[in-house]
């Protein structure tokens, strides 16, 4: 019970990863309020209430405490009622767990404003929105923890998906930054790069022989599995993890570099195009980033 006492809103919790985390949370003793606006895979057509109704009721038949939000987190009123209703339902909050999110994948070229735009909406500003909501709760009583969804698309990259690559990576830059503001008043904020196959992932092609064997490793990998390192997070056993990325891959844990220099050079008398083009070019570039995907770099089979 890591979690006895402490109240969680999980938004984008009607199912998958999202889910699983709800579902981990409350078992671990947090009530938790579901958040899910009920919306298809990419955010258009009508909203519904079942999606966040059925993982409140999952987790009351098992012994827990629940109660439902389907506000939006992309937009700013509506992000503050949903952390009010943590405490109209129960009285304070101690944990955000930025899941929510859209796909509208495209390649770049044919990337609409709206498609940018949308996802932009969910992923990055509403990750904004209901952590800035809690924020004051949180420096008040001199506690909480965030717990945030970027993805290896961002940290690494992806074909297709230049709207999501951007917000998930912008996630990353936002936890540590909330992360460094907020460090004096006893608030933790981390983000984890899950990996799992749930709606989020089903949209991945499988029409060559490797996309459909990338596919099948994926789906491996139920999302339920990324919710034990969210509850530790979340938890006062991680006090002192803070600013931090992880990965979750079935039964690995991975962190995450951050950013940093990796190669410098010189030259006394400043630097001209041409001098960049005959000395730094070469001295420089054994140290370039490949430009790799996600599966890339992953390219070993989910242990």
């Amino acid at each position: 019970m890591m979690l006895e006492g402490k109240v969680a809103v999980v938004t984008g919790s009607g199912g998958g990863i999202g889910r699983e985390i709800a579902l981990a949370m409350a078992a671990a003793g947090a009530k938790v309020i579901v958040n899910d606006v009920g919306a298809s895979l990419s955010g258009e057509g009508p909203t519904s209430s079942t999606p966040a109704e059925q993982t409140r009721a999952l987790i009351r038949q098992r012994g827990g405490e629940a109660e439902i939000s389907t506000d939006s987190v992309a937009d700013w009123a509506s992000a503050q009622k949903i952390v009010q209703a943590a405490f109209d339902h129960f009285g304070r909050i101690d944990i955000v767990v930025n899941n929510a999110g859209i796909l509208r994948d495209q390649i770049f070229h044919r990337m609409t404003p709206e498609e940018w735009l949308a996802v932009i909406g969910v992923h990055l500003n509403g990750s904004f929105f209901v952590s800035r909501a809690a924020a004051p709760h949180f420096r008040q009583q001199q506690s909480g923890a965030y717990v945030h969804m970027t993805s290896t698309s961002g940290l690494i990259g992806n074909f297709g998906q230049a709207n999501y690559s951007a917000a998930k990576l912008g996630i990353a830059a936002l936890s540590k930054s909330i992360a460094l503001d907020m460090a004096r008043f006893n608030v933790r904020s981390n983000c984890i790069a899950p990996f799992a196959w749930s709606r989020m992932t089903s949209s991945i092609p499988a029409e060559t022989p490797e996309q459909k064997a990338r596919v099948e490793k994926i789906m491996k990998m139920g999302p339920e599995k990324n919710a034990p390192l969210a509850v530790f997070l979340a938890s006062d056993a991680a006090k002192d993890v803070t600013g931090q990325i992880f990965g979750t891959r079935h039964n690995e844990i991975f962190l995450f570099s951050q950013p940093r220099p990796v190669r410098s050079i010189h030259r006394a008398e400043g630097w001209t195009p041409e001098a960049i083009a005959e000395h730094a070019l070469p001295a420089l570039k054994p140290a370039f980033v490949p430009l790799e995907r996600s599966g890339d770099v992953f390219s070993w089979d989910p242990v």
